[in-house]
């Protein structure tokens, strides 16, 4: 047996207590036979001398005589009245046997019964001794696992010091490389501000220059223009004569001395025929009359009636639309991360461009308004520049937690506008140049320097964003709570909140920023008075219901009508005065439709659809 100091003591000891109790059942069991045996053995002991006794005490047949007999009692010297008869004695010694035999036989039962009990507790002192044999072997293993694992642990108490000693030096270690990048961060945060101080400067230096610069072409086509009203033209109706004083008022004005460098594209117009307009009391015979290209403003839009147009232009969905400022330029864009930009030519549409580089899905596209708030196109603008969109900006949202901008007639992104930690579900530019407006799936609105793209300001906006307008001080966001938000561009709290019934799916201003059309989940469209902040009209119709989260309605150009596509393909427009149902445009989309557009000019409206289609109406 182990001692007490051995690690498998306390096995030991309860081996020790089954020995223990064993011998104390053995020791008390021996006691009730070592009380038995010797009072068997006596019995037999005196069985054997009561027979003996009782075979001397039987007469003889020839010797027993009462003269000649000499029994123990004559010995004895007793009487023989106190002798009792053989008869007696032997019936006595009889019973007594008889007594014996019986005890004998009970000690005889007790006996095998005993013994068959003895055997039992034999047989299970060999089960339990071999159940301590078995035990013995599995406290042996058990030892030696125990010792393995014992060395496991000293071994893992090892390499935890090692590691732990390793520990503390990596700790160390980052400690002084966080120390380092803290200071690297300092250094990057001076440098980024000084960066930022003399962009500005240079910012301000170029619009400086800039302004100068047009203060100077206009200032030289004010006197060219004065120069050339003073002239005087003779204007003969004949074709001949017209060309030959167009031909002298271009040998005019080719021989004018060459302006300097920086004058160059201000004057190349002037090298170019001049024409003027038809006057009252004149008439130029037959020949075409050219004209300064202006953007189209709408006086009185009309209705679409017919398609005029049906192309596949994705290869997935078609989520957004948007007219340029000229109206005769197109933006789509889709699901395949593409941006596709189209001329509206006649009665159809012709590719334009392709602008690549998204990261994700597009939600949103816009073009720069800065144009859109000038009816005369610049006079050194070239008409091809005016139609194909050269100079415009567009602007996406995409699904890649990110805005990106694009130059027209540069295919690939100009900025990426990250920052927000979901998807960016509406982009829009502000009036104020260089600037921009995002709404994302983060509960985020932001505002963003383009100049510099840089997040100028964020605003939590407390539910999904969906889409955005922007006004001249003022930011409206829809969002998936029902509720409209306005904040003011020029302080940090919302300004007011107007709910509605239903998710709020596009917002969309009118012109002169009076008034605001929602579209919501709950298949209504709504027209709200920003002069008193009242829902003036709620726009409903049979059949007409809202087919995702992103679908898109918009103001016509004059504010008359209210547009929006439908679940089942079909157009919708309604009176805004009146809230009645003006018409409804079943074309090509078999699928729901995703936005609508109305050029600025009121003469076309293009629609999109979950099917890759893209319709022109007019």
């Amino acid at each position: 047996m182990a001692g007490p100091g051995v690690p498998g003591a306390p096995t030991a000891r309860w081996k020790r207590h089954i020995v223990r109790q064993l011998r104390l059942r053995d020791r008390t069991q021996k006691a009730l036979f070592l009380e038995l045996v010797p009072a068997y053995n006596h019995l037999l002991e005196k069985a054997e001398l009561l027979d003996t006794f009782s075979k001397k005490l039987q007469p003889e047949p020839n010797s027993v005589t009462p003269t000649t007999h000499q029994g123990p009692w004559e010995e004895s010297g007793l009487d023989s009245d106190q002798v009792p008869s053989l008869a007696t004695l032997r019936v006595k010694w009889q019973e007594e046997e008889e007594g014996l035999r019986l005890v004998c036989g009970e000690m005889a039962y007790q006996v095998v019964e005993k013994s068959v009990a003895l055997g039992t507790l034999e047989s299970e002192l060999q089960e339990l001794q071999s159940r301590l044999a078995a035990l013995e072997v599995r406290v042996a293993r058990l030892r030696e696992a125990r010792a393995q694992q014992a060395q496991q642990v000293e071994e893992r108490r090892a390499q935890n010091a090692v590691q732990l000693e390793a520990y503390e030096a990596l700790r160390a270690h980052v400690g002084l490389r966080e120390a380092a990048l803290r200071r690297l961060q300092e250094e990057a945060h001076d440098l980024l501000e000084r960066l930022v101080q003399r962009k500005a400067g240079a910012a301000a230096e170029r619009n400086l220059r800039n302004e100068r610069r047009e203060r100077a072409k206009q200032a030289r086509v004010s006197q060219e223009l004065k120069k050339a009203a003073k002239r005087t033209v003779s204007i003969s109706e004949g074709p001949d004569t017209l060309g030959d004083g167009m031909r002298e008022r271009t040998e005019t004005l080719a021989l004018a001395p060459e302006p300097e460098p920086l004058e160059n594209e201000a004057c190349e117009k002037w090298k170019r025929p001049f024409s003027f307009k038809k006057r009252r009391g004149h008439s130029i015979g037959g020949a075409p009359e050219q004209r300064y290209q202006i953007i189209p403003v709408c006086v009185a839009t009309r209705l679409p009636t017919q398609v005029q147009d049906v192309l596949d232009a994705h290869l997935s969905e078609v989520n957004a639309v948007r007219f340029g400022p000229n109206s005769s330029l197109l933006a789509t864009g889709g699901a395949d991360r593409l941006i596709h930009l189209w001329n509206v030519v006649g009665s159809r549409l012709e590719v334009n461009q392709t602008l690549e580089g998204a990261g994700g899905s597009i939600t949103s596209v816009d073009f720069d308004p800065s144009v859109r708030n000038f009816a005369p196109v610049a006079w050194d603008c070239a008409p091809s520049d005016l139609h194909t969109g050269q100079g415009y900006q567009v602007l996406a949202a995409t699904y890649n937690q990110a805005a990106q901008l694009w130059k027209v007639g540069e295919a690939q992104s100009k900025e990426t506008l990250s920052g927000h930690k979901d998807k960016v579900t509406a982009a829009k530019f502000k009036l104020t140049r260089h600037q921009a407006v995002t709404g994302s799936r983060d509960r985020t609105v932001k505002e963003w320097d383009l100049g510099r793209a840089y997040c100028s300001r964020t605003i939590n906006v407390l539910s999904y964003c969906n889409d955005v307008v922007c006004g001249d001080h003022i930011i409206i966001s829809g969002h998936n709570d029902q509720k409209i938000r306005f904040w003011d561009s020029r302080g940090p709290h919302c300004t007011q909140v107007i709910p509605v019934q239903g998710r709020v799916t596009s917002l969309s201003l009118s012109h002169d920023q009076l008034h605001l059309l929602s579209c919501s989940r709950d298949n209504t469209l709504k027209v709200i008075d920003l002069r008193v902040s009242n829902i003036r009209q709620v726009f409903r119709a049979d059949g007409f219901k809202c087919g995702s989260d992103w679908t898109k309605a918009v103001f016509s150009p004059d504010r008359s009508y209210a547009l929006a596509g439908s679940c089942d393909g079909a157009l919708y427009i309604w009176d805004v005065d009146t809230g009645k149902l003006e018409s409804r445009l079943q074309g090509p989309h078999c699928t729901a439709v995703n936005a609508v557009a109305w050029c600025y000019s009121g003469s076309h409206v293009v629609s999109v659809d979950q099917g890759r289609k893209v319709v022109l109406w007019h």
